[in-house]
Formats: C-alpha cells, structure tokens, sequence
C-alpha cells in the first residue's frame, strides 16, 4: 500500500475510514507486483490498482464488505480455464490479494499510519504484516526503519518474532525490496507457519547525469518520469544553468570525478556519463566503475569506445571493472534525436534494473514481467 502513500496519508488525515487491498504474492504473467494497493473509503471512492483492470471490480467489493464487518481477508485471483470471461486473470497470472480495514479505533491503524507518513514524505521505512497464519495474528503490523523497529505494532504472539521480523523486514529495507517471508509464530520454524509481507518504501533512486549537453536535457525528463531524483553534473557553468535543465531536481557545477567523490550513491544509482571528452570521462569512469551502483553507462561512438577503454586501462582499470561499462549507451533503437537517444538510454536503464533482454517481445520466448529483485541482487552480488 505504501505506493499510494501519500493519498492514504491525506485520508487518515481527513479522519476517513477505508480498507486497503495489497497484492501479496503473484504467480505467472500477472501485471502488477507485491505491494501494488487499491484503497476504498466509506464513501467508496476508490484510489490506486491491482490488477491494470482484471479484477479491480471484485476486490472493491472486498473492500466495502471489510469496511462493513471489519475483518480482513486473503482472496486468489486466477485465471480460468473453463470460464475465461469469469472474474479473473486472462491474462494467464495468480495473485493473492490480501484486503485490511483501517478505521477509528483499529489498532492497526496507528501502525499503518505510522508507515503511511513515512513514506509520504520520502523516508524510508517498512511495513511488516503478517498475511497468512492463525486467526489471531493476520492483520498484526510492526514498522521498521532503517536503525530498527520504530515502536510502532508487534505481533503479541512472542518476543522472539517481534525481532525476528523486525531484523527480516530491516533486510527488505535496505534492498528497496517488497515481498514475503515464511517463519514460524514463535519467530523461527517452530510453532504454526506464518507470512509476513514486507513492503518497503524508499526514497527515489538517485539518476546523475554528466555533461549538461543537448542529450542531458531529453534525459533528465526521461529520469524523472522513470521516478529518479535527477541530477546534472557538469564543470563548465555556461552549460549547467536552470535554464537549460528546469526539470532536474539539483544542478551541480562541479569537475565531474571530484562532485561522485563526495556525492552519496547505493545500489539503486544509475550513472550516464554523457561528457564525451576524455578529460572528463576517464578519471570519472575510473570512479564510477568502482562504486556499488545498478548502472554505469558512457556515450560515444564505438571508436571513441574503443579509445575510452584503453586510457582507461591506463590508469589502472581492470578488465573485470571495464564489463560493467555500457557503452556504447543505451539500446540499439535507431535513435536520431536527443529524445529517441534519450528513450533507448533509459530502455537499457530498465531492462539492466528488472532482469530484461532487451529484444523485442513479439517472437520472442522471454517472460514479459521479470523478477527485478533477482536481478537486482545478481548485479550487488557481481560487484561486492
């Protein structure tokens, strides 16, 4: 749920009652992920998707019957065989959706309000709810931040799981990730077999983009509709103004190899090394091919790829650190303008970040959503 924060926080805030629907777990080609939320209020004004459409009528009738009875409850959606036009999933995928009525007086409402104001403003924080379980224990919540439990929920039934999800679920956080985890009620694999859904919201992914070029500018735009907190980084103060970058959330006039020095990057920063001048690009690249960031891509022709390795060799960069380069940026799109060359940059951005191919779906044998923890998780592991 945490992905429609901010207007379940304006909710709470108005004092409205709602239920809160929370895509636990998916099966197949089913089109959104863990963590993705529809929200019903008592006037049944509805916020939010869970499925892009396939059965978003039948869990608002979740949701009212939550808000009437007061109880939570876990639905599959699936598709059928023998119906395809019965509510479900046609397009081949599972979902469990797990719906929760938050109204005055619940317990668990000060719990998710707590995680729903986190995640409003930006802060990152996670949301742990047991899903599956004995009766008692489905609804309990606990927040998590990023130095541990917040105070906020515990489940009652054993110390021991209080912590045990609270360590689990502070794992979640510092990966970005949303998904679920098996444990016992007693906070290992004795006593009956919980599921916990852990939903973590993170502040946005950072995307710096070197050298304030004509590209840069199509890029920045692409960035922040991908949801990146956007910078631009150049040394020539002519070039790095407002004007020429309004949408970039911070500007920097500054070597580029000295700002990444001193700038705060994660596992989730993409780098786009847009300088094309070796004077630029080598004693950053030399950097960046060091850090543990998603992404590290260089634009350039491939002669001036060719040339950019080798002075990168020069200076100390190894074969190993030289494979994470991308370069020539982007995919190969048949992009003219600095729009198009900005698309194909943040194509391979996505597909580097969700585990894609690539190729074009139509022939192809690929899956159309993949695991992008998993991929993501192959690339940490690459560079530790």
């Amino acid at each position: 749920m945490l992905d429609i924060a901010e207007e379940l926080h304006r909710w709470v805030e108005q004092g409205r009652d709602f239920a809160v629907a929370t895509v636990v777990a998916v099966g197949g080609s089913a089109p959104r992920r863990p963590g993705a939320a529809l929200a019903v209020d008592a006037d049944g004004t509805a916020i939010g998707s869970v499925s892009g459409g396939c059965v978003e009528g039948a869990v608002y009738d979740m949701c009212q019957q939550a808000l009437e009875d007061g109880e939570s409850a876990l639905e599959r959606f699936g598709y059928s065989d023998e119906d395809a036009f019965a509510v479900g999933l046609t397009c081949g995928g599972v979902i469990d959706i797990l719906v929760t009525p938050v109204r005055a007086g619940d317990p668990v409402r000060t719990v998710i309000t707590a995680a729903l104001e986190a995640a409003a403003k930006g802060q990152a924080a996670a949301l742990a709810r047991i899903v599956s379980g004995p009766g008692e224990l489905v609804g309990r919540a606990l927040v998590v931040r990023p130095e541990g439990p917040s105070g906020h929920g515990g489940f009652g039934a054993h110390p021991e799981l209080d912590r045990t999800v609270a360590a689990e679920a502070g794992a979640f956080l510092d990966a970005g990730r949303t998904g679920t985890l098996e444990i016992g009620e007693q906070g290992s694999l004795c006593g009956a077999p919980l599921t916990v859904l852990v939903e973590s919201s993170v502040p946005p992914p950072r995307m710096i983009v070197f050298g304030a070029i004509d590209f840069a500018s199509a890029l920045v735009r692409v960035g922040t509709f991908l949801g990146y907190r956007v910078t631009v980084c150049d040394a020539r103060p002519v070039f790095a103004t407002e004007a020429r970058f309004p949408e970039a959330d911070e500007i920097v006039v500054e070597w580029p190899h000295t700002y990444l020095e001193r700038t705060e990057v994660d596992a989730r920063t993409v780098l786009c090394v847009l300088t094309h001048d070796a004077k630029f690009d080598v004693p950053l690249l030399r950097l960046a091919l060091r850090l543990p960031v998603a992404y590290v891509g260089a634009m350039g022709s491939r002669r001036t790829h060719l040339d950019r390795n080798e002075r990168l060799r020069e200076v100390g960069v190894t074969e190993m650190e030289l494979a994470r380069l991308r370069s020539p940026i982007g995919l190969d799109l048949g992009a003219r303008t600095p729009e198009e060359t900005a698309l194909s940059i943040a194509a391979e951005i996505v597909a580097a970040r969700r585990g894609g191919s690539g190729v074009s779906l139509t022939g192809a044998h690929t899956p159309i959503h993949h695991d992008g923890t998993s991929a993501a998780a192959r690339r940490i592991g690459s560079v530790a």
